[in-house]
């Protein structure tokens, strides 16, 4: 059975994007999801002289061994001020400490979601823009703007962008699975 690793890129309790992650890994046909809550790995804020003086956190090595034991990445991107949630790019400073090839060549399912109109897109474009560079095996993207209106219990309510869901969500399946 393949494992698949999801996780909101935020430290919200009610994150949106925690919930499309969640909806989505559990959308792979015959794999075993791990949901991660970044609260459930606390972090001191990276810097060179804190990882010189303590070395590098438990909590950073210990998520980084979840990464590279999967099969297949979720991430839905909480998007701050055009850019990573601050909890996020901490956790990835620390990750990229240990190994710069983090993600490990493992298929990757980026998104992000938002209430407003762009649904986090620009966030979304940083990470796809970034990640191949650090090992990153970017099979699928999707961008879910309008949360509220867009997305319920069963899934995305738009039928134009749940057509643009499933074809998405269909190679990453095929990578995982392949």
């Amino acid at each position: 059975m393949k494992k698949i690793i999801a996780f909101g890129a935020s430290n919200s309790k009610t994150s949106i994007n925690k919930q499309l992650a969640t909806y989505t890994a559990n959308q792979v046909d015959g794999a075993a999801v791990e949901v991660l809550d970044l609260n459930d790995y606390p972090l001191p804020i990276y810097g060179i002289d804190l990882e010189q003086e303590a070395g590098i956190p438990e909590n950073a090595q210990a998520f980084l061994d979840k990464i590279k034991a999967a099969d297949g990445i979720v991430i839905s991107f909480a998007e701050h001020n055009g850019a990573y949630a601050t909890v996020f790019k901490n956790l990835f400073d620390w990750m990229s400490r240990i190994d710069g090839k983090l993600w490990s060549e493992v298929p990757m399912f980026l998104m992000a979601t938002s209430p407003g109109g762009r649904g986090g897109q620009t966030v979304l474009d940083i990470a796809a823009g970034r990640f191949p560079y650090m090992g990153g095996n970017i099979v699928a993207q999707f961008s879910l703007p309008s949360f509220g209106d867009n997305f319920s219990e069963s899934g995305i309510v738009d039928n134009d962008l749940a057509a643009t869901f499933k074809a998405q969500l269909e190679s990453f399946e095929a990578a995982v699975n392949g």
